[in-house]
């Protein structure tokens, strides 16, 4: 994703889905008696209308039942590839019942707090995971371009033969933990489970406290390495409590909503801040940045069901954020720059 403020809308829109998904029994979707109805039938019979559902005629194979020996098991890519008997049944009874009620005339609507999404092999949400693979090779390229700039393309410290831009590292750090962030976007929209959902979150909200520290020191000007441990201590010792909270306490969407909103705030408020008050020659991109992402935003709000399956809200917003991040990374190697030949002309 771009910059720190776009995460404020990455974790708004992914929030906003988990507070939902928390939230699964009231999905219309799940709640109506002719799904819940053929989710049973189909699990009792392995049978859906013309689909025979194999991982429910064999119990071994269905990574839900519990009691068996780990060494029963099939091997983890087997299973990551296969699906298993309820998450099949209900896939294929939503899709039953979607294309009843698409005849009827009526809109599609939730199951189990996500819309109807048509899977295209192993990826149950295509889309999104192909646009959340896009927006990895866009921070990889901005990074690779980045450091190429840096340590190749701008003048070197003589004494040391290190970089005058003083936030290189940072930077370093920030593209590793994006390039993480958005991996386990693509993963979590290939394939749904428990463990793929907390690495998502906790992969985000990992990026977007790192965003946090980053921000405030980039907007403070903060040099001196005491400044940014007193700065940055705090911050990663909440942060490192909130991810192990959320892993082995309780995943609670409500209180995960208020921690990273209340970060996405003092984002967005620092870099405005900055952006008014500083003279720096690629101040319009961060301005682009924020109220690009604010704009972004609305497709989370304005929140419609996949057009032919696939192409839905989210999904678009992951597509917004493609120019986006492209431009962000354009800004650093841009201050970057600028703080090189700032520095270069006070040694001389």
């Amino acid at each position: 994703m771009a910059g720190s403020s776009l995460w404020v809308v990455r974790l708004a829109s992914l929030l906003a889905v988990g507070f939902v998904v928390g939230s699964v029994k009231a999905s219309p979707g799940d709640a109506h008696p002719q799904y819940r109805t053929c989710v049973k039938e189909c699990q009792n019979t392995g049978i859906t209308g013309s689909n025979i559902i194999s991982h429910c005629q064999s119990r071994d194979n269905d990574s839900t039942s519990a009691g068996s020996s780990w060494y029963t098991h099939e091997p983890l890519y087997l299973q990551w590839k296969q699906q298993n008997c309820m998450t099949d049944c209900r896939y294929y009874c939503m899709i039953q019942r979607e294309e009843r009620r698409q005849l009827g005339g009526l809109s599609p609507v939730k199951y189990h707090g996500k819309w109807p999404f048509k899977r295209v092999s192993v990826f149950q949400e295509p889309l999104s995971a192909a646009l959340s693979a896009l927006n990895l090779l866009t921070h990889f390229i901005g990074w690779l371009s980045f450091f190429l700039q840096v340590n190749y393309r701008l003048p070197l410290r003589p004494q040391t033969k290190r970089t005058y831009y003083e936030y290189t590292g940072l930077w370093h750090i920030y593209a590793i933990l994006s390039l993480n962030a958005w991996f386990w976007s693509t993963i979590f929209h290939t394939r749904d489970i428990d463990l793929t959902e907390k690495m998502d979150y906790s992969s985000a909200v990992a990026q977007l406290g790192y965003s946090l520290i980053l921000t405030l020191l980039r907007t403070f000007n903060v040099k001196d390495e005491a400044g940014r441990v007193m700065f940055a201590a705090p911050i990663l010792a909440f942060v490192t409590t909130h991810i192990l909270y959320l892993n082995f306490y309780e995943l609670d969407y409500g209180w995960n909503m208020k921690v990273c909103v209340a970060m996405g705030v003092v984002h967005i408020v620092a870099w405005t801040t900055w952006a008014v008050v500083t003279h720096h020659p690629s101040r319009f991109k961060v301005w682009i940045v924020i109220f690009g992402g604010a704009l972004a935003v609305l497709l989370e709000v304005y929140d419609f069901p996949p057009y032919k399956g696939y192409a839905d809200a989210h999904s678009l917003w992951h597509a917004s954020t493609i120019p986006l991040t492209y431009l962000w990374w354009t800004f650093v190697r841009d201050d970057a720059e600028f703080r090189t030949s700032t520095l270069v002309k006070k040694a001389k």
